[in-house]
């Protein structure tokens, strides 16, 4: 028997499955595809982008540097590391296809930004990052069988027991990661609402016999939205038509060819259709995500349109949380109540992302009230707010989990922090392991954190940039449990570490 069981080998699953086997966990991984790789998760259908706070993911595990030669990066996103001053974004993408000036981000009104290798988004592919996360994950000796397709999922108060064909797959946890129309979510019961598509989306890779008829870049227009970008046989369209589009179907090159004179107001001529796939905006989510011993991530818990990128974000956010807690679970040392904490924390965030994308959809839509709020929309994102504001949102910046604290570095993402001799709290980070960063001067928490080495490490030491604290708690998932400010107080402290990490062992 497994630990844990882990249905859908694509980049959430694949992070999960590092993130447990990190830990020591035994973890076997069921892939439905025959195979890895895909036309559709390579360059240019398979290109996605990287929120801040995933790359620093990725960071804090040791693979970006994996990541960023996968992914054709030459350049270090990071800021100048030599500096302690924050440094302004160098993108901040769109909202409902109105492109943003990165120079127009406040960088001052950005919560306790510090740079670091890991302060930028990053385009990539799918392709890319599953590449790196099978490396790893094969390092930490995670299993993963493809050609395997889940039919059924029975669990009792021990165990969970996965059925595919003639073979059965026994853990004491199963995870079901396995995409929008996840087998796992139906077969465990979850139940899944929201609401329903108001357009059908289309991406593929075509000739075009005269390209010059179409703009390059998002193109709003009044029948819908367009998008050329540098790859000229790539195209995106939306079409409003309520999402009656037949899914089941690849669309015909005539339909296509239909489709996008309509949303571009051009007898534009599509000669040869390689590749195309169909899309929504049907934004739906879990009300919870576990039922006993069966869990969801990723687009198994919440699905919705592309608008904003946000999805892969989403989920590797996901597999971040719970990984830990998870493991944790396995191993017996949880606090009691840390699992349900999951669904607490992440749930919140997913219903923001399918907002998110809901109000691009309500501003795109090809009628005369959307193009007036259209025109609000463009006065208010080319001030420094609003920039910054959507910049906030798309970056991960904005996330805070309600973790009772009133202090505002709580429940966020942890910064960078960096020791006078250099080193990085990214880089205690790498095994997985909680970090309590102690500035005081009289090394106040040391006591305090003995007896959970295991799960916390203690560092102590004056910091080059200690933004007026005494002590910070950060869980493995880079999440600030807790912060103090130059006298800390060891009772708070404690209470904290015995609130996330569970009692000292003796």
């Amino acid at each position: 028997m497994h630990d844990v069981v882990i249905v859908g080998a694509g980049p959430v699953g694949l992070f999960l499955a590092c993130e447990l086997g990190l830990a020591g966990c035994s973890v076997l991984v069921l892939e439905r595809a025959p195979e890895g790789r895909s036309p559709w998760k390579a360059d240019p259908l398979g290109m996605r982008g990287l929120s801040a706070a995933s790359v620093e993911a990725f960071y804090r595990r040791g693979m970006l540097d994996p990541l960023l030669k996968a992914s054709g990066v030459r350049d270090d996103p990071g800021a100048n590391l030599d500096t302690d001053e924050p440094s302004p974004p160098r993108g901040v993408s769109h909202f409902a296809g109105m492109m943003l000036d990165p120079a127009q981000v406040d960088v001052t009104a950005l919560p306790f930004r510090l740079p670091g290798p890991a302060t930028e988004g990053v385009m990539t592919s799918l392709e890319a990052v599953e590449t790196v996360l099978s490396g790893r994950a094969s390092e930490l000796g995670v299993e993963v069988r493809r050609g395997v397709t889940v039919s059924s999922v029975a669990q009792d108060g021990e165990s969970v027991v996965v059925q595919a064909g003639e073979q059965e797959y026994a853990a004491r946890w199963v995870v079901g990661c396995d995409g929008g129309r996840s087998a796992v979510r139906g077969l465990a019961g979850f139940e899944f609402v929201g609401t329903e598509p108001q357009f059908t989306g289309y991406v593929m890779l075509a000739a075009v016999a005269d390209p010059e008829k179409l703009r390059p870049g998002f193109n709003l227009t009044p029948t819908g939205m367009y998008l050329r970008t540098p790859a000229e046989e790539y195209i995106g369209m939306l079409e409003f038509d309520g999402g009656t589009f037949d899914r089941s179907q690849r669309p015909t090159r005539e339909h296509l060819q239909a489709v996008l004179r309509r949303v571009s107001g051009t007898d534009v001529t599509l000669t040869d259709v390689r590749l195309a796939s169909s899309f929504t905006d049907r934004a739906m989510q879990t009300t919870t995500y576990r039922q006993g011993r069966v869990l969801l991530a990723g687009d198994s818990a919440h699905i919705h349109s592309p608008l904003g990128a946000q999805g892969l974000n989403l989920g590797l956010g996901d597999a971040m949380n719970l990984g830990w807690k998870l493991a944790a679970t396995v191993h017996g040392h949880a606090p009691d109540g840390l699992l349900d904490t999951y669904t607490r924390e992440r749930r919140p965030i997913g219903a923001e992302v399918l907002d998110w994308t809901r109000a691009q959809a309500a501003a795109m839509r090809p009628d005369p009230h959307a193009q007036a709020i259209q025109g609000v929309l463009r006065d208010l994102l080319g001030t420094r707010d609003g920039t910054t504001y959507v910049f906030k949102r798309t970056s991960g910046s904005s996330n805070r989990y309600d973790l009772g604290s009133e202090h505002p570095l709580v429940g966020r993402n942890a910064p960078d922090l960096r020791l006078e001799d250099g080193t990085r709290l990214g880089d205690l980070m790498r095994d997985g392991r909680g970090v309590a960063l102690d500035f005081s001067i009289d090394r106040s928490l040391r006591r305090s954190a003995m007896g959970r080495e295991s799960r916390m490490r203690y560092v102590a030491g004056p910091a080059r940039n200690d933004l007026g604290l005494g002590a910070v708690l950060v869980r493995p998932d880079g999440t600030v449990a807790w912060a103090g400010d130059r006298d800390p107080d060891r009772k708070a402290f404690e209470q904290a570490a015995c609130h996330w990490f569970g009692a000292p062992q003796i």
